[in-house]
């Protein structure tokens, strides 16, 4: 009763419903486009090349896991939003190189508009060249979709360029129009529309697997009430903010959270450890450099993933997690914001001695938040190599379950705000 009730509030705000038919309309979109194939394209010989290989392990794993069936199908939109949120990171990460850059980001809403703008620019030269590159792995992989010669690869990588801008387009229409973000709410859709895929096909060809899938899915279900709680984990800083008359003050408090870069360390580390194979594609070829091929495929392969592999994996997480908390939360600065408003910790000095405290908090969370995001990920590596699952049976990665979770809690916020906003507003 109480589900039927709040969708029926849902349903009552005419603001709100718009917006949710808005974006279910242009998720549909989306899920079209991944079903057209780049014309021209040998989708048969794909399948087989799939069918062999996997699609969810090697290198060809960064883009098949967040694609949604856009690898399988070689549709237009196959890069997904891969280079957007390249061209993301890459700007936020310049903010902190260059003066110009951080000055824009401080300068609130318009400044956040023109760093869009920038990224939105990058973008574009990032899904040609991802485009290129994608098409010449699987080129040298040994499987021949579409020509990779020159000039006629610049067809093809136009057609891809053109469904990664698309994708682009679509998930900034949904955060202006729709609910929540849009590209995190096409990320979502497009891994939640590979599990009946998965699931289905385990248990209609997973002779011997089904007893380790069910093991899996009873993991990932713990999994996901520890990705909840962790999410919402944070520490509360207490701050006083000096009284203007005779009192006490002011209480408030400052909430660092332990996951405090989201799955982006996730990401930094899957495109390092993918690293070697996808170089190793390009040195098949190469007499010389067969004892260097043969040493990654040993010990270097998702799809076989050793101790050293899966450690690498593990200590990048952790890596990334300090260094992405290291450009994005900056302890002075909050120290200043902090004491120009006149607050203050208790029993702490205003200034550098706030910022050590800060600083020391955040590391010691970066620490706990880290190791539980490495093993988040490495968790399916462990069933792939001592169980009979291969990386194509794993019903999602840690990485899509901390995406899965993070969309769906900030997609009830982002839905509960706007319904309180509709109450108030009645009222008024």
């Amino acid at each position: 009763m109480a589900v039927l009730s709040y969708l029926q509030q849902l349903w009552r705000s005419e603001d709100l419903r718009k917006r949710i038919v808005v974006t279910v309309f242009l998720l549909f979109l989306y899920r079209v486009a991944a079903h057209v194939a780049v014309p021209g394209a040998d989708v048969f010989a794909l399948r087989q090349y799939l069918d062999t290989k996997g699609s969810g392990g090697g290198a060809l794993g960064v883009f098949a896991a967040l694609t949604g069936g856009g690898l399988d199908n070689f549709s237009v939109v196959l890069l997904g939003l891969s280079p957007y949120i390249n061209a993301s990171i890459i700007i936020q990460l310049c903010t902190v190189i260059f003066p110009k850059l951080e000055a824009l980001s401080k300068e609130g809403a318009q400044g956040q508009q023109e760093l869009n703008r920038y990224t939105r620019w990058l973008a574009l030269p990032l899904s040609f060249l991802q485009s290129y590159g994608f098409l010449v792995l699987l080129g040298r992989g040994g499987v021949n979709i579409v020509d990779i010669s020159f000039p006629a690869v610049i067809l093809p990588m136009i057609f891809v360029t053109a469904g990664s801008l698309f994708l682009m387009w679509l998930g900034e229409i949904i955060t202006e129009k729709g609910i929540g973000n849009g590209v995190s709410m096409i990320i979502f859709i497009g891994i939640v529309a590979e599990i009946p895929t998965r699931f289905g096909g385990i248990l209609l060809t997973g002779d011997g697997k089904v007893g380790a899938f069910y093991l899996f899915v009873i993991v990932s279900i713990a999994m996901l009430v520890a990705v909840v709680l962790f999410t919402d984990a944070h520490r509360l800083i207490p701050i006083t903010y000096a009284s203007q008359g005779a009192g006490r003050g002011v209480q408030g408090s400052i909430p660092i959270r332990i996951n405090q870069a989201g799955m982006i360390p996730i990401i930094f580390a899957i495109s390092l450890i993918t690293f070697p194979e996808i170089l190793a594609q390009f040195l098949r070829s190469a007499p010389r450099f067969a004892s260097v091929v043969e040493f990654i495929t040993k010990y270097l392969s998702s799809q076989n993933p050793s101790f050293l592999y899966m450690a690498g994996y593990f200590l990048l997480v952790v890596g990334f997690t300090f260094f992405y908390v290291s450009v994005t939360f900056k302890p002075k600065e909050v120290a200043e914001t902090i004491q120009k408003r006149g607050g203050f910790i208790p029993g702490m000095r205003p200034g550098q001695q706030t910022a050590n405290l800060l600083a020391k908090t955040s590391n010691r969370l970066n620490l706990w938040g880290g190791i539980f995001l490495a093993i988040v990920a490495v968790i399916p590596l462990l069933f792939t190599k001592y169980s009979s699952l291969g990386s194509t049976d794993l019903l999602i990665s840690g990485s899509g379950l901390i995406i899965i979770v993070g969309v769906v809690m900030e997609l009830i916020r982002q839905i509960n705000a706007q319904m309180l906003a509709h109450d108030y507003e009645k009222l008024v």
